[in-house]
C-alpha cells in the first residue's frame, strides 16, 4: 500500500506491549493502553490495577479516520444492532460513565444474578432433599443417586453448545427465559417422584434445559460491560452459589419440617415450592431482559426504554473502543458450521478448557454430600441442624470468591492467583485422609467446612476465557466449550464418593488430594504456555516493517486470537 494512496494509519505495537517498548510513534492513552487498529484496545498486564479508566480519551482505536472507516464497514456488513450509535468523535465525562455503569449494574447485572439464583436453586436443592430420607422413599442408594447426578451432568454438558448456538440465533433475551420456564416446571415435578426411573428421566430433562444458561448469560453480559469490568461483575454473579446455598439451607430447614402436611414428605414440598418461585422469575425475564444496549424499549420496560440516547452512545462507544470485535456480529446472528469449526480448532484456547476440566473436581463430592454426611452415622446430626451447619462454609465461600477476584484484578494476574483455590484445598484433604475414624464429629465437620470455604476462581477463568477469545464468534463458542469441560469435571467429581467408601470416604479423598496436586502444577504450566505463545508472536511482529504492519492491520483476514498483533492474557 502506497503512503500516497490513502492516509497513513499509525502503526501500533502489539497488544499488551509495555509502554517502554512501544516507542513514541504510537500514542498511549492515560492508562498506558496500547491501542491497535486491528482489534481491541488492550492494556498491558498491569493496566487493570491502575484504575477503571472512566471517561472518553482523545487517544483511542478509532482516532485515525482510515481505521474508523475500516471498522464502520465491518459493523455495517455485520448489521451490528448498535452501529447507529458508533461515533469516533463522541466524548463523555468520567462521572457520566460511572453513573451509567451503576445503572447497568442495577438494570442488567442484578437481574442476571437473580436468574442465576433460579438456576442454582434447582441444581443444589437435591443435596438438601436427600438429607430428608428421599433416597429411601424412592428406593435408591447413594450409588444410584450418583448415576442420576451423572445423567444430569452429561445432559447439562451436551446442551451447552447447542443451547449457545440457539441463543446466538434467537437472542439471549428470548432463549434464556424460555429454558428457565421449562426447567422450573420440570424441577417442580420432582415433587411427584416415586422411583429411580422417574428420577433419572427428570435429571436428564433438567440437564438439557439448564445446560446453556451459563455461557448464554455470560455472552449477554459482554454486550454491556468492558473486558476489565467483567471479572468483578462475574465474581458478584457467582455469589449466587453461596447465596442460594445459605438461603436454600434456611428454607430447607423450615420446609422439610412440613413432612406430613397433606400426606407429603418435606422434600416433596421443597421441590414444588421452589419450582413455583423460579417459574415466576422465568416469566418476568421475558419482559425484563433487553437484547442489547440500544434495544431496551418495549411494553414492559417502557416506550422510552431504560437509557437516553446519550447514555446509549456512551455504552456503545466505550464498549467498541475497549474491544472493536464486539460489533463484528449481530446479536441475532447465528454461528454457522464453518465458524463453529474454526472456533473449536482454536487450539490456543484449549489449555483453559483443560483447567476447566480439573480445577473444580475436588469440591464436587464434598459439596454434594455435606448434608448427607452430617445426617448419617457416625455424625448423626438432625436434618434441621445439618442444613444449618452447611451455612458457614457457604458464607466464607462468598467472601473468598470476592477477595480472590479482587486480588486478581488488582494484580493483573490470573493463573497464579487462580492456583490459590487448589492450594487452599491441600491441607484440608490431608486432614480428611489422616483423621482417625474415632475422632470427634466436629473435627471432620471443621475440615469439610474449611475445604468448602475455598476461594472459587471460576469468575476469573470465565473472564479470562472471554478475554482471550477476542471475537464474538469465538466468545460464543468458547464459553460453551469451557463450560462443557467444567461439567465433564463435575461428572468425574460426582462419582468419586461411592457407597462402599462410606462413611469417611478415605479412598475418595485420597483421589481428590492427587487431583489437587495435579491442578496446582497445571495452573503454572498454562501460564508458561501463554508466555511462550506471546513471545513467538512478539518475534513475528518485530520482524515486520512498519509498512508491513500497517498493511496487515488494515487488510488481514485473521480474526480474534489468530491476529498477529493480539497477545494472550495470563
Amino acid at each position: 500500500m502506497s503512503p500516497t494512496a490513502e492516509p497513513k494509519a499509525a502503526v501500533p505495537p502489539a497488544y499488551g506491549v509495555e509502554k517502554e517498548a512501544a516507542g513514541s510513534e504510537y500514542p498511549l492513552d492515560s492508562k498506558d493502553t496500547a491501542v491497535s487498529p486491528g482489534g481491541s484496545s488492550v492494556a498491558n498486564e498491569s493496566q487493570e490495577s491502575l484504575g477503571d479508566g472512566y471517561g472518553s480519551s482523545d487517544e483511542h482505536i478509532f482516532k485515525d479516520p482510515v481505521v474508523a472507516d475500516h471498522w464502520r464497514n465491518i459493523y455495517e456488513k455485520a448489521s451490528y444492532e448498535n452501529r447507529h450509535r458508533f461515533d469516533p468523535e463522541f466524548t463523555w465525562t468520567a462521572e457520566e460513565e460511572k453513573r451509567l455503569v451503576r445503572k447497568i449494574d442495577f438494570r442488567i447485572m442484578l437481574w442476571a444474578w437473580i436468574m442465576f439464583c433460579a438456576l442454582d436453586l434447582h441444581r443444589r436443592n437435591i443435596n438438601r432433599a436427600i438429607s430428608d430420607n428421599m433416597l429411601k422413599e424412592i428406593g435408591m442408594d447413594t450409588n444410584q443417586f450418583n448415576y442420576g447426578q451423572t445423567i444430569f451432568l452429561a445432559s447439562f454438558l451436551s446442551a451447552e453448545l447447542p443451547s449457545g448456538l440457539v441463543s446466538k440465533k434467537l437472542g439471549a433475551d428470548v432463549w434464556i427465559p424460555t429454558i428457565m420456564v421449562g426447567w422450573s416446571i420440570v424441577a417442580g415435578s420432582q415433587a411427584f417422584l416415586s422411583n429411580k426411573a422417574g428420577f433419572y428421566a427428570i435429571k436428564a430433562l433438567l440437564g438439557l434445559l439448564m445446560g446453556g444458561f451459563i455461557p448464554d448469560i455470560v455472552l449477554w453480559l459482554t454486550y454491556f460491560y468492558k473486558s476489565n469490568e467483567l471479572p468483578s461483575r462475574l465474581a458478584w454473579f457467582w455469589t449466587a452459589l453461596s447465596t442460594v446455598n445459605i438461603v436454600g439451607s434456611l428454607v430447607a430447614a423450615g420446609v422439610l419440617q412440613m413432612r406430613g402436611v397433606a400426606g407429603w414428605s418435606g422434600w416433596r414440598w421443597l421441590f414444588l415450592l421452589e419450582g413455583i418461585v423460579t417459574l415466576l422469575i422465568g416469566i418476568f425475564s421475558w419482559g425484563i431482559m433487553p437484547p442489547g444496549p440500544t434495544q431496551t424499549r418495549n411494553w414492559f420496560r417502557g416506550k422510552n426504554g431504560w437509557f437516553t440516547e446519550r447514555e446509549e452512545s456512551i455504552m456503545v462507544n466505550r464498549l467498541l473502543r475497549d474491544d472493536p470485535s464486539k460489533g463484528d456480529m449481530n446479536n441475532r446472528q447465528a454461528v454457522g458450521p464453518t465458524k463453529l469449526l474454526a472456533a473449536i480448532k482454536d487450539w490456543e484456547m484449549w489449555p483453559l478448557y483443560i483447567i476447566g476440566l480439573t480445577a473444580y473436581i475436588p469440591a464436587v463430592a464434598p459439596g454434594t454430600y455435606l448434608s448427607f454426611i452430617l445426617t448419617n452415622p457416625p455424625m448423626s446430626f438432625s436434618t434441621f441442624h445439618a442444613n444449618l451447619l452447611a451455612i458457614p462454609s457457604q458464607f466464607l465461600f462468598a467472601i473468598n470468591l470476592l477477595i480472590i477476584t479482587w486480588i486478581s484484578k488488582k494484580a493483573g494476574e490470573r493463573s497464579i492467583i487462580s492456583s490459590l483455590s487448589n492450594i487452599w484445598f491441600f491441607p484440608f484433604f490431608v486432614g480428611l485422609v489422616t483423621v482417625s475414624p474415632t475422632a470427634s464429629p466436629w473435627i471432620r465437620y471443621g475440615l469439610l467446612t474449611g475445604l468448602l470455604s475455598y476461594p472459587y476462581c471460576h469468575a476469573i477463568l470465565v473472564a479470562w476465557n472471554a478475554k482471550n477469545s477476542n471475537a464474538v464468534r469465538t466468545r460464543a463458542v468458547s464459553a460453551a466449550l469451557y463450560n462443557m469441560f467444567v461439567q465433564s469435571g463435575n461428572i468425574i467429581g460426582a462419582n468419586i464418593y461411592v457407597e462402599e467408601d462410606r462413611p469417611f470416604y478415605y479412598r475418595g479423598n485420597k483421589i481428590l488430594l492427587g487431583i489437587v496436586c495435579f491442578n496446582i502444577v497445571l495452573f503454572y504450566l498454562v501460564k508458561v504456555f501463554y508466555l511462550w505463545r506471546n513471545k513467538v508472536r512478539e518475534q513475528k511482529w518485530a520482524d515486520l516493517s512498519d509498512q508491513e504492519r500497517e498493511d496487515y492491520l488494515l487488510h488481514t483476514k485473521d480474526e480474534g486470537m489468530k491476529r498477529l498483533d493480539f497477545r494472550f492474557v495470563h
